[in-house]
């Protein structure tokens, strides 16, 4: 079986409960200290398997295997990814089968990673699972006051569309945030605004 693993928790004697995303299913393991096994980290992409336990209610995670990318060990891309990979933990933690759409949607942007800006794949991939989920809120009326915006977009959490006067975050051109959510493109954005869409990001899906 593959995944990603979207969450560590040490527990006691340097156990590890990990959390892995997989195509169809969010695992939860348990890795033995003492068992031989792999190094592991948050964001990793591993074959594993995942077998009955004596010593725990969680199934034993064995037979790892690290499934690298070249772009594992530089260590600004992993800076980037790992945040973003453990904000799929957080979204999905309390949903056991889920659709491939979340697997894929990684197994799209790990590919992608080492070639282009990381901070604008998670940006564009953050907007598909919106659209996925039906949250995008492509009508850009405010969430406040409930009044068309056409002029003073910001952004808050969710991507959530406001006038300026309502959540006081920078603004964006409005034209540039509709090519960002109807074409799922970073391009019309330069690399400040980037920066604070991925502040936004960080806040939670």
């Amino acid at each position: 079986m593959q995944g990603y693993i979207i969450n560590l928790n040490r527990v006691k004697d340097e156990d590890l409960i990990v959390t892995i995303l997989t195509q169809n299913s969010i695992k939860t393991v348990y890795r033995f200290y003492g068992a031989r096994h792999s190094t592991i980290h948050l964001g990793y992409k591993i074959d594993f398997e995942a077998i009955p336990s004596i010593k725990s209610t969680l199934p034993q995670l064995r037979s790892i295997m690290h499934l690298g990318t070249p772009w594992n060990n530089q260590r600004e891309r992993m800076l980037i990814w790992q945040p973003f990979i453990r904000l799929f933990y957080t979204h999905l933690k309390d949903i056991g089968t889920i659709d491939s759409f979340y697997f894929d949607l990684l197994e799209q942007s790990s590919s992608i990673w080492q070639i282009q800006n990381p901070k604008r794949i998670a940006i564009e991939a953050y907007i598909k699972l919106l659209e996925y989920e039906g949250r995008l809120h492509d009508d850009f009326i405010c969430f406040n006051c409930e009044e068309p915006i056409l002029e003073d977009l910001t952004l808050i959490r969710g991507f959530l569309p406001a006038h300026k006067t309502c959540a006081w975050n920078q603004t964006f051109d409005l034209l540039h945030v509709k090519q960002l959510f109807e074409e799922q493109s970073t391009i019309a954005l330069d690399d400040e605004q980037i920066n604070v869409l991925w502040k936004i990001l960080l806040e939670g899906f």
